[in-house]
């Protein structure tokens, strides 16, 4: 009964969270779109502007309307308008007929361009229709042909007189205001004049555009005060980029319409709203705005009504449940099965599910807010692959934060043992793999080694392809000067990098040995290494027993601080994380592992790059136990500098996926791996993966950027209102990091931000290690040289070219658009925000090879340092 009701209590602890979440996501989204109440208006239209094409034809394409469709155009319409303006007479030959079936009366237009022949086809129908068709009103003859620069003024004219003289009926030409100011002597060659009245594309904001408009309509009056005026074009578009003050939007297309329906004056002159029928093709010709004008949408659906609230995204509410009902059972398990966590960190994690779901149903609604070509399909899939991978890195960071921060209690929490008496202790092989080292720091490493508090030990020098003699004999004799219990052995030309000398070291191994310890070249070993960490190993399922990574001589010198405290920053929590679960990464240091477990899955794999990590994962699988001691038991020294850490995380991304693509199968199929492991192995490489993402958001950035700049029109808003929110999920992500470092560690805030700079300047590195994993299937062994640097301005610039050439590549695209469209504008400026955002990474790889060149500063006695400490 106690376990029933302890399950009822979590289950109702869970609903209660996954609910609470869905209903403020709920909330937010009502928010965000809260209805506005513009003035209503009961005033008729009196003429609409019309194409019409639908949603997939285009005159482009010479795809054209059928006269059913027009048909129902033309129905829809008349319930609320009888006037009509056109643009065309060839592409549509039936329109006005239909309009005259439904007693519309028509302004009919003949569409002029520089095809001389298809010009002679339009006023010849033109003036037939003229002649022939009583509710065709009146005449325009060309559109925007002189703002285009389709045509001059005087080649206008000549058409304009032809049409006249040829038909009794008013003719006309449409033009914005400013061209009929400019060119006066068209006027004298009209009988009407007819006038573009767009505020949106002069920058104008929505709430001053009415006024706007009829003050640019009086100035034509002043200037032509003989002349009949008729507005052509009046309008405002639903969706496009900012332009100005200018905002693009359903409730700001809303309020214009309203308000200039509703203005005393509209009832006395003539005009057509811009327009009907939203018009998808001409996002190719007009840009982003140009599709979305219509008072209906391509599915004939009007877009809002003349009376009433306005809601800024009238399908919010649908994607809001569709947002709560995908994101609630992944909330529900959650909450339930992490029971061991507090409320609060429950409620962090089911947000941030919510969140990525949100975003995920945003991105696949896209189709539905805009009209997309085929190409656009193909990059929004793009993006939406994109968007998946960045909320499920972020998801794995994010629980990885909240385990550290707001679980109860550890399970899985190991210490140093008592250890053995000295009758009972295994006996143990240490390995010491080294390649072209300086042989005094490795000297250190066996002295330490020499003296460590255990009896039944060995040591095995594996010196493997070094050259020269200088390095190698003197570790030789070392090893002679220290006796039989440390033996030297010089492989020269031997295949298999470190693995392959490993492996070597396990046939000359003693008999006795029933633990192999791996240990780095330039590690100081604690004397209790051994004595603390080999009594794990009496529970006959431990494989592994694994300590920490942790450096020594940093304090004084700012980039080995960095590395240092980045270092730290996975002992201190990435690896309780996985410890808890039986997931631990193996490192090739500092690491203890039973020998016929170890005989039993082949040795160290000599095909794979980070052998110790893949031989850990192959222990895993088997069923094996690992265990991770937080308690610091040796010291090495840090990477040499920028260019060396680089060459350790590239090497370490590529053996990465070399794993990950040998060990797929299991990880994904039958094998003895749990859930949670699979969890870990799959997502343990999600942070390099988003780097790599990272690095793909860099070239298409710059990809865009040239788009914008070189086709403006096909290039703008919708990715951008995409990108954004992946951008929020890595500004996000990177503040997890920081977080965890102050809550779970003695970090200073400066080294916090040193190791945060690090972690970032590591970036590129990382991907080009990642892409060049995943399609490579060897890889070449680095040693990581440790140490310090030399070398003139080539070596200070050699090992960060690529970032300095990203970062010059970001910063020219972003000066250059600034420079061609503006810093006031909107769009420009989200995107100039992005291009920024990208050269974080690059800017911080700067700063790194800036700090990898400081001097030590001075030691001052009696001064003590922040040490990294044991959990």
């Amino acid at each position: 009964m106690k376990q029933a009701a302890t399950l009822i209590y979590r289950l109702a602890i869970a609903l209660a969270i996954a609910a609470g979440v869905a209903f403020i996501q709920y909330w937010i989204w009502q928010q965000f779109n809260h209805g506005a109440e513009f003035i209503s208006t009961n005033q008729s239209i009196k003429g609409f502007a019309y194409n019409g094409f639908q949603r997939d034809q285009s005159p482009l394409k010479q795809s054209y309307p059928t006269r059913e469709q027009l048909a129902g155009d033309l129905d829809l319409l008349a319930r609320i308008s009888d006037g009509l303006r056109t643009y065309g007479m060839t592409d549509m030959p039936e329109l006005l007929d239909l309009a005259g079936e439904r007693e519309m009366n028509v302004t009919a237009g003949a569409w002029l361009d520089p095809d001389v022949e298809k010009n002679e086809r339009e006023i010849t129908a033109v003036i037939d229709a003229a002649r022939k068709m009583r509710h065709v009103e009146r005449l325009m003859v060309g559109n925007e042909a002189i703002l285009r620069g389709d045509l001059k003024p005087d080649e206008l004219i000549v058409y304009l007189d032809r049409v006249r003289k040829a038909v009794r009926k008013p003719v006309s030409s449409a033009e914005p205001w400013h061209v009929w100011l400019r060119y006066p002597e068209l006027a004298q060659h009209v009988d009407y004049i007819t006038v573009h009245l767009l505020p949106y594309h002069e920058g104008v904001p929505v709430e001053a555009a009415v006024d706007y408009a009829f003050q640019r309509y009086d100035e034509l009056v002043k200037a032509f005060p003989r002349k009949k005026i008729v507005v052509g074009e009046i309008g405002w578009p639903s969706k496009g980029p900012t332009l100005g003050a200018a905002v693009p939007s359903l409730d700001n297309e809303a309020r214009f319409i309203r308000e200039f329906l509703s203005n005393p004056r509209t009832a006395r002159i003539d005009y057509f709203l811009m327009e009907a029928i939203d018009q998808p093709w001409k996002v190719d010709v007009e840009g982003w705005a140009g599709p979305y004008w219509g008072m209906y949408n391509a599915d004939r659906e009007q877009k809002f009504a003349l009376e009433g609230i306005i809601e800024r995204d009238p399908h919010w509410s649908k994607k809001a449940i569709n947002a709560a009902a995908l994101a609630f059972l992944p909330m529900l398990l959650m909450a339930f099965f992490l029971s061991d966590w507090s409320v609060s960190g429950r409620v962090f994690l089911a947000g941030l599910i919510q969140a990525c779901v949100s975003t995920l149903i945003v991105g696949l609604n896209v189709p539905v807010d805009y009209y997309l070509t085929q190409r656009d399909l193909v990059g929004l899939g793009l993006l939406i692959g994109a968007t998946m991978l960045t909320a499920a890195v972020l998801l794995s960071h994010g629980f990885e934060f909240g385990e550290m921060l707001f679980k109860k209690k550890w399970r899985r929490r190991f210490l140093p043992l008592p250890p053995h008496a000295a009758e009972q202790q295994p006996f143990v092989s240490v390995h010491l793999a080294c390649y072209n080292e300086p042989p005094e720091m490795v000297i250190a490493t066996i002295d330490s080694l020499a003296k460590m508090n255990y009896q039944n030990f060995e040591v095995l020098i594996l010196d493997n392809n070094t050259r020269d003699e200088a390095l190698w004999k003197p570790l030789e004799k070392r090893c002679a000067e220290l006796g039989p219990r440390f033996r030297f052995f010089h492989l020269a030309n031997w295949p298999g990098f470190k693995a392959g000398a490993l492996n070597y070291g396990l046939k000359v191994t003693d008999p006795r040995a029933e633990v192999v310890g791996v240990v780095d070249a330039d590690y100081v070993v604690d004397p209790e290494w051994l004595s603390g960490l080999i009594p794990h190993f009496d529970k006959a399922d431990v494989a592994v027993v694994q300590a920490p990574q942790a450096h020594r001589d940093w304090e004084r010198q700012p980039f080995k601080r960095m590395c240092n405290w980045e270092f730290d920053g996975f002992f201190r929590i990435g690896m309780h994380h996985r410890n808890e679960r039986n997931a631990l990464i193996q490192h090739g240091t500092m690491t203890l592992v039973r020998r016929l477990a170890l005989e039993e899955v082949g040795g160290w794999s000599e095909w794979c790059i980070c052998e110790d990590t893949e031989l850990g994962l192959r222990l895993i699988e088997k069923g094996y136990d690992t265990r991770y001691v937080d308690h610091i038991l040796g010291r090495g020294l840090t990477p040499s500098g920028f260019a060396a850490i680089k060459s350790q995380r590239f090497r370490w991304a590529f053996g990465a996926m070399q794993i990950l693509k040998a060990h797929l199968p299991q990880m994904i199929g039958r094998s003895n791996l749990n859930l949670a492991q699979r969890y870990h192995f799959l997502t343990g490489w999600f942070a390099w993966l988003g780097d790599a993402l990272q690095l793909v958001f860099a070239f298409g950035s710059l990809a865009w950027t040239l788009g914008i700049l070189l086709f403006p029109k096909a290039f703008g808003l919708p990715v951008t209102a995409l990108a954004l929110p992946i951008l929020g999920f890595m500004a996000f992500k990177a503040a997890l990091g920081p977080i965890l470092y102050r809550r779970t560690m003695d970090c200073p805030w400066k080294d916090i931000l040193g190791a945060s700079i690090l972690s970032v300047g590591l970036a590129h590195a990382i991907a080009r290690g990642v892409f060049a994993g995943l399609v490579k299937k060897k890889g070449v062994f680095v040693v990581t040289p440790k140490g310090w640097h030399s070398g003139g301005a080539l070596a200070f610039f050699n090992p960060i070219r690529e970032e300095v050439g990203m970062l010059i590549a970001l910063l020219m695209g972003a000066i250059t658009l600034v420079a061609q469209r503006g810093a006031d504008n909107l769009e420009t400026q989200l995107w100039v925000g992005i291009l920024c955002l990208q050269c974080i990474p690059y800017v911080a790889a700067i700063l790194c090879q800036v700090a990898a060149y400081m001097p030590e500063r001075p030691e001052a006695l009696g001064s003590e340092e922040a040490l990294p400490v044991s959990a």
